[in-house]
């Protein structure tokens, strides 16, 4: 078996309708993995299912606000019970409020951190049960440059992504005992809706990203389909507790 075949394996993808999610999801499909995705735009989710599946494999839609407990375990169920099992969780789903710190409300802050933290938690904790009983899992769960760096328009945001990265460790060695294994994943600058929305709220953005990163240019959500096959496999088997930048070598430069 080639260290890449997913083949056989389940996974679920929350914000995996685009973005990010969707170009991980691609990633797993075309390994040979059944894919649930989900999201709370059904239409859309309906849309990136089909696409999947004309890779061959196996899809599901799931409707979840992440933002509710019990929508992410219900998630979680949803794709066990659709796909027959889950070996591979990503915890993609994420908002972002940007407003200086003074100005955000705590209403704000914390809506923030459900969306992009709790809801990793939450997500993770139901999935753990399925995976111990199936022998082993991957989750991946997905940071930012901003769980490594500050910025002024993002202070929940960057609080929830560094969050992301201890939980990330904390599961990690938690859960290697039940042979799952759980990575952070850091996106520089990608291309989505998301950061292009960013890029007319905050003045000067896409300069500063193409001078910052070397590779002088925006991430691609295909960028994002690699690192999650490999996180999602049998090579990254000995590979737990990590945060990897996927940024195009944005973190390595001053």
């Amino acid at each position: 078996m080639s260290l890449f075949d997913l083949k056989g394996r389940v996974a679920l993808v929350t914000g995996g309708n685009g973005g990010i999610g969707l170009g991980m999801a691609r990633g797993l499909a075309g390994a040979g993995a059944a894919v649930a995705v989900a999201g709370r735009n059904r239409s859309k989710s309906e849309a990136a299912a089909a696409e999947l599946a004309k890779l061959g494999v196996k899809t599901a839609v799931v409707d979840v606000d992440v933002a509710n407990e019990a929508a992410c375990r219900k998630a979680v169920t949803d794709t066990a019970k659709a796909l027959g099992r889950l070996d591979i969780l990503i915890n993609n789903a994420g908002i972002n409020i940007r407003k200086p710190v003074h100005e955000l409300a705590l209403d704000e802050w914390k809506q923030v951190i459900d969306v992009n933290l709790t809801s990793m938690f939450v997500c993770c904790q139901a999935a753990y049960p399925l995976m111990q009983q199936a022998g082993g899992g991957k989750i991946i769960n997905i940071g930012s440059m901003l769980s490594i760096f500050g910025a002024p328009f993002a202070p929940a945001y960057g609080a929830s992504k560094g969050g992301a990265v201890q939980l990330t460790k904390s599961l990690a060695t938690a859960w290697a005992k039940d042979n799952i294994q759980v990575n952070a994943v850091l996106p520089g600058w990608i291309d989505t809706d998301l950061t292009q929305a960013a890029r007319k709220e905050v003045s000067g953005l896409n300069s500063m990203v193409l001078m910052r990163t070397p590779a002088r240019r925006w991430g691609t959500s295909e960028d994002m389909s690699g690192i999650a096959v490999f996180l999602a496999s049998k090579a990254s088997d000995f590979i737990t507790g990590t945060a990897i930048p996927v940024d195009g070598g944005y973190s390595t430069q001053v």
